[in-house]
């Protein structure tokens, strides 16, 4: 039996429009499945719960929507017994499926879960807030504190971001939403403790991600050098008292030719967990989804512990 978790508005319906021609497949290929349909956030955690709960024997559970869907089910993922993850990417940002290089076309990608499935143990990151850290949510891709977390909340209301993914530009819709962000943005000071034991402290700091993957954002290539198989976060600090100074970074990003030792006003760090303290409450994301604003946050990366098709 094979389970399937579809988000039909992933990038503006497109997740529906997928997801029928794929059942259609499923059914001509005599495939025993059974399918779950968000219809508001929220649903595809508890989707995950209930299949996972208490559950000894092996399921493969795919996603078949977008960065957040992914980050949903992830965290609504209890590994009781042992748990296989799909993915077939129908959204607008995609960053997971651009790392690990899946397929475009979502046929190949249900074929590869079905009748070829190479499996890789990959890490995932854990994200804490609140008073005593109180709160947790797992994130697949990246997570960040500032800007880019602030750009990622805008996108989730913004009208122009539901314009762009319908002609298939939900990148360019981040470019436009980041460079209000900077214009608006006003950089606070704070400080990171890597590995509980080196502090590295910060006076313009605008954002700070945390990476399991290389991109973010629909295909910014923030961290060219994070791996997600080696058990470590990959650190990226943007901080610098000029913004215009700035620009080149998120260009070179923005085409996917950063080179760090290039670029002024961004520092990058490897570790396996870090704590973060910034002088006022930042907007905050995992995935791209809102944890609000904080000021006090702890990451940790945890080591090869999804299984996933890939």
């Amino acid at each position: 039996m094979y389970y399937f978790i579809v988000n039909p508005h992933s990038s503006n319906g497109r997740g529906e429009r997928i997801w029928k021609k794929l059942e259609k497949l499923l059914k001509d290929w005599k495939v025993e499945y059974q399918c779950f349909v968000t219809e508001k956030p929220g649903d595809a955690k508890r989707f995950a719960r209930l299949l996972t709960e208490g559950i000894r024997e092996p399921r493969t559970i795919t996603a078949v929507g977008g960065d957040g869907t992914v980050n949903e089910i992830l965290d609504g993922l209890l590994f009781c017994g042992p748990v296989t993850f799909g993915y077939i990417p129908t959204g607008s940002g995609n960053d997971l499926a651009r790392s690990l290089k899946f397929p475009q076309n979502p046929k190949k990608c249900l074929k590869k879960i079905l009748y070829s499935p190479n499996c890789k143990q990959m890490d995932y990151g854990v994200l804490s807030y609140g008073e005593d850290a109180v709160f947790h949510r797992r994130f697949c891709v990246s997570a960040g504190i500032g800007m880019d977390a602030a750009v990622c909340h805008n996108l989730l209301f913004s009208r122009k971001r539901q314009c762009f993914c319908g002609k298939h530009l939900g990148k360019l819709a981040y470019l436009f939403i980041g460079i209000k962000q900077l214009i608006l943005a006003k950089p606070v000071r704070g400080y990171l403790i890597l590995d509980g034991v080196k502090k590295v402290e910060f006076n313009h700091i605008y954002f700070i991600a945390f990476h399991i993957h290389p991109y973010e954002g629909g295909g910014f290539r923030f961290a060219p050098q994070a791996n997600p198989f080696d058990g470590r976060l990959s650190v990226s600090v943007v901080s610098h008292s000029s913004k215009r100074k700035l620009i080149p970074l998120f260009l070179s990003a923005y085409f996917g030719v950063r080179k760090k030792k290039h670029l002024k006003g961004i520092r990058t760090y490897e570790c396996r967990e870090a704590r973060i303290h910034t002088e006022r409450p930042m907007a905050v994301h995992t995935d791209g989804e809102s944890c609000f604003c904080q000021d006090d946050l702890q990451v940790q990366c945890i080591e090869r512990q999804l299984r996933i098709i890939v």
